[in-house]
Parts: C-alpha cells; sequence; structure tokens
C-alpha cells in the first residue's frame, strides 16, 4: 500500500510547493501567515496528507509569488495544454519571480505594483 493516501499527484504537488517555499527561503510557519493557511494544514498539503482547493492553491500562489496557474496544473485541476493556451500573454509575475538580480523584497514590491495596476485596469 501507498504511503500517500492521495497518490503521486498529491506527493508531486507536495514536493513542488516544499521546493518552491525553500527556494523563497521561507519557513512552513511564514509560508502559512503569508499565505492565510494554518501551518499544519500546509505540513499536510506538503506532506500529500490533504489536497487543497483552486482558493488555497491560488493563496499559496500569491504567498510564493509564482503563478496560481502552475500549481493548479501540479494539483490536476488545470490541464497542462490548456494552461500554456491561455497564457500567451507574457507571465510578468513568473518573470519577476524568476528574475535572479532582484531580491526577494524588490520582487514583491514589484508585483504589488503590478497587480494594482492589474486590478485598476478590471475595474475600468
Amino acid at each position: 500500500m501507498s504511503k500517500n493516501p492521495l497518490n503521486d499527484l498529491g506527493e508531486s504537488l507536495g514536493e513542488y510547493l516544499r521546493e518552491q517555499r525553500r527556494s523563497a527561503r521561507l519557513s512552513l510557519r511564514q509560508l502559512s501567515e503569508l499565505a492565510g493557511v494554518s501551518n499544519p494544514y500546509l505540513s499536510q498539503i506538503e506532506r500529500g496528507l490533504k489536497r487543497p482547493s483552486a482558493e488555497i492553491l491560488q493563496q499559496l500562489a500569491k504567498g510564493l509569488e509564482v503563478s496560481a496557474e502552475s500549481l493548479y496544473v501540479r494539483a490536476g485541476i488545470l490541464d497542462a495544454e490548456h494552461a500554456t493556451a491561455s497564457t500567451d500573454a507574457p507571465d510578468v509575475r513568473r518573470a519577476l519571480a524568476e528574475d535572479p538580480l532582484l531580491t526577494a523584497r524588490q520582487k514583491k514590491t514589484l508585483l504589488d505594483i503590478y497587480e494594482s495596476y492589474v486590478e485598476d485596469d478590471a475595474r475600468r
């Protein structure tokens, strides 16, 4: 019997989240605070014991400063081909997150500014 009751998909999502969290140099507690998710629940997600909803994945993506779509694909919520087709436009969030010349604080600031412009455009 598998050690992971949610199958390899849950485990790969959890491993990916843990990898992203460690790359961002965040503790489990820090990410849980940034994302507004309880520390034990986040730990269970990383260990593949819980399958998060799309809303929780979106909160985690924002805390990790990665695209929500990448988490949706890992969780099996979104098909990889569909995600690629729907993201023909440049992914500013991903570009900021992956830029090695920016510090974590600079990335967060630029992302906040970008989000404010996107929200303003959506209201119009």
